[in-house]
């Protein structure tokens, strides 16, 4: 019987927040790119949270636009409110968040890849994986259709053998009870792929008009908005934002949880994916933290055109009489009417550790893979392993280097390096602990540290990388300037420094001397700084966080020099770690397993002690010799 059999260069499967940045890079560098979805009408969509960033993604997302990325400008466009976290801390963690409407969010991104060149989109389920000799070769459809393809990207989220729980009810569904895909893992399996069964949840959305919303606190977004994007003009992002709403569980709420337990999967046994301990729900919380008599409740708007309100902080599996119960003990929800149970989801996903920092499979030969179905959680940490994998992809069939950002350079170093190289028993979820050199992997600094490699990839414009050029010139200079610039303990100095509660001058100073005091800062010392230049305000941003944290800076580009040492002493693939010498038994085998590509790789792999890395290094030492003296 005749199939249906056409070509591309590359094939996506997938159309999540992954699969977008996946298929964007591929289709954008000129590979002619198909994309797989089991609905076109959820491309890109935000099955959970109504937002964009927060602690630690909004760097990815700042980081995946610096580098050509697609999320950072569609958020940009899609918005409804947008707030900076934790502005009372240091730069280093400071995180945009944005609210989305999740309908317009979804209906931009599809407008964006249906006009772009080189891209086609098709609904339908890939049920196979097609390969010759360990090399992949295309994929074919549950219809039966082959779609012959150079490199193959996997982004199937949580989509594979999917199913939604909440008490006794199961559905193989997807999220948001749309279709599941259940015969791509067995394919998988048989071309010897490790799974895993992970889980994540979601909470209920509720009727806006049967919310009390006297009884909550009002959260609004920032007088100033902040872009995601560095291509984004920020005069465009100044606009009318809608409000959240901050309430909480209480003592009544937890009972009602507590005298329930035995009803919930999470609890009996019907659930057996291991869930995000990050992203925990209100059962598990209660049950976690049973000295506290509240938990915060946001309530967040799903978007402009509808009355849905999605309840962050109450995600859960609980049967659905539970649910009505529970959620009415909580202030300002006496009278609430669900339009969408809460649910838990267990899907299948990929063991990590089968992957090159590239993201392609050790042992597959042009199949890569990002998002959920390497194990992580979250859009934000999708997107930004979708668009490394597309990239990666589109290098090795382009005949150019892949792209490996490391841990000094990057969020997403970190997230991939943390994928590949540790195990993860359960959904991974980027944190701003997680980064080493988090002073220096600011979000404000995003386009300084990666624009330039965006620009090598072939991703970001000549007009986008000239503009980062631009303010990498004015910040040096206008930095220069404040290190030269002195100023005289006269009268107008020293009444600045009383009102603003600054030691007063006993002789001259520079401007950048007075900068580095703790109470002032760079757009302070505008009110004595005559000969200031007119900077854009991410510029002067940039010059106050330069000067203010030098030392600190400083400090953590010394540890970056030592970790680029160890970086830079290559493993070979083949090195068989049972014949290096006084290298424990454990060592070996974790790093048999592993196959670091590097000696810092393999002294972050558990199990592998520092005096391990010590006789790697001799060894390394040593195969260096005998290669001279041949």
């Amino acid at each position: 019987m005749p199939y249906l059999e056409e070509y591309y260069d590359v094939a996506v499967v997938g159309a999540g927040h992954a699969g977008c940045e996946a298929a964007l890079a591929c289709a954008r560098l000129g590979l002619e790119t198909v994309m797989f979805t089991v609905s076109v009408d959820s491309i890109a969509l935000m099955p959970c949270n109504p937002n964009i960033g927060g602690s630690s993604k909004g760097h990815l997302v700042k980081e995946l636009d610096a580098l050509g990325g697609e999320m950072g400008k569609n958020i940009d466009k899609t918005f409804i409110q947008s707030k900076m976290l934790n502005e009372s801390k240091g730069p280093a963690v400071h995180s945009l968040r944005a609210q989305a409407d999740k309908q317009d969010y979804t209906r931009e991104m599809r407008r964006t890849l249906e006009n772009t060149d080189h891209l086609t989109i098709r609904q339908a389920e890939v049920s196979e994986i097609l390969t010759e000799e360990g090399k992949i070769t295309g994929v074919r459809t549950f219809s039966g259709a082959v779609y012959r393809a150079k490199a193959v990207v996997l982004a199937t989220g949580t989509y594979l053998n999917a199913r939604c729980i909440y008490g006794d009810v199961s559905n193989a569904t997807g999220p948001n009870g749309l279709q599941a895909a259940t015969h791509l893992t067995d394919s998988l399996k048989a071309n010897g792929v490790e799974m895993f069964r992970f889980k994540t949840g979601t909470p209920a959305r509720v009727d806006r008009r049967s919310i009390d919303f006297s009884r909550m606190e009002e959260q609004f977004g920032d007088k100033r908005v902040v872009p995601f994007s560095f291509s984004t003009d920020p005069e465009t992002v100044q606009k009318d934002q809608v409000s959240c709403w901050l309430t909480y569980t209480n003592e009544k709420t937890h009972e009602i949880i507590r005298a329930n337990l035995d009803r919930s999967p999470l609890f009996s046994g019907a659930i057996e994916g291991t869930g995000p301990r990050y992203c925990p729900s209100i059962e598990d919380k209660v049950v976690k933290f049973p000295d506290k008599d509240r938990h915060q409740v946001f309530i967040e708007p799903e978007g402009l055109y509808t009355n849905e309100m999605y309840l962050a902080g109450m995600s859960s599996s609980l049967p659905e009489d539970v649910q009505h119960a529970m959620y009415k003990t909580v202030a300002g929800l006496e009278n609430v009417k669900i339009v969408r149970n809460a649910y838990a989801i267990e899907y299948d996903c990929v063991n990590s550790r089968q992957l090159k920092p590239t993201l392609e499979f050790k042992n597959i030969e042009g199949l890569f893979s990002g998002g959920q179905f390497n194990g992580s959680s979250g859009y934000e940490e999708a997107a930004v392993q979708g668009f490394m994998a597309g990239v990666n992809a589109a290098m090795k069939i382009l005949g150019r280097e892949p792209y490996v950002l490391d841990r000094s350079q990057a969020y997403i170093g970190v997230l991939i390096d943390d994928l590949v190289t540790k195990e993860n028993h359960e959904p991974y979820r980027m944190m701003t602990s997680r980064a080493e050199y988090r002073l220096l992997l600011r979000q404000d600094n995003a386009d300084l540290r990666l624009r330039a490699i965006g620009y090598e990839i072939g991703l970001v414009s000549p007009e986008d990388y000239e503009r980062t050029l631009k303010k990498e010139r004015d910040i040096k200079a206008e930095v220069d300037r404040l290190e030269h610039t002195n100023v005289g303990a006269n009268e107008k100095v020293q009444n600045f420094l009383k009102a603003h509660g600054s030691t007063e001058l006993k002789t001259g100073a520079t401007m950048a001397e007075l900068l580095r005091r703790p109470e002032l800062d760079y757009f302070m010392l505008g009110e004595i700084d005559e000969k200031r230049p007119a900077l854009p305000a991410d510029t002067a941003e940039q010059v106050n966080i330069n000067i203010k944290y030098q030392g600190y800076i400083r400090r953590q580009e010394q540890q970056v020099a030592q970790f680029k040492k160890l970086e830079s002493k290559k493993l070979s693939p083949d090195l068989d770690y049972n014949t290096v010498n006084s290298l424990r038994k454990e060592a070996a085998q974790k790093l048999n397993l592993y196959k670091p590509a590097s000696i810092g790789q393999a002294s972050r792999i558990s199990g592998v002690s520092p005096a391990d890395i010590s006789m790697l290094l001799v060894h390394l030492e040593q195969t260096r010799q005998r290669g001279k003296g041949q």
